[in-house]
């Protein structure tokens, strides 16, 4: 079972390099072409779901307007 994950951007931060986009293993970022943040940029988001919350977006993300939440794993319960 894959693990799940969601990501968060800091639209305040977030200048729409796309470097997230490019880098995103899943294919599951791309820029909002129709939203602008309020400096003027097209902002990164969560297109579809498949995201494993593997956060290589936040880590070449230069500006750090990324929080990655990975949902956490269910502990596995022995049989008796």
């Amino acid at each position: 079972m894959a693990l799940k994950g969601t990501i968060e951007v800091n639209e305040m931060h977030c200048k729409g390099c796309a470097l997230c986009v490019d880098a995103c293993p899943q294919n599951v970022i791309a820029l909002d072409m129709e939203h602008l943040t309020p400096k003027g940029y097209h902002p990164a988001m969560l297109i579809s779901e498949g995201c494993t919350g593997c956060v290589i977006c936040a880590v070449v993300c230069p500006d750090a307007a990324i929080t990655v939440y990975r949902e956490a794993k269910k502990p596995r319960v022995k049989a008796a």
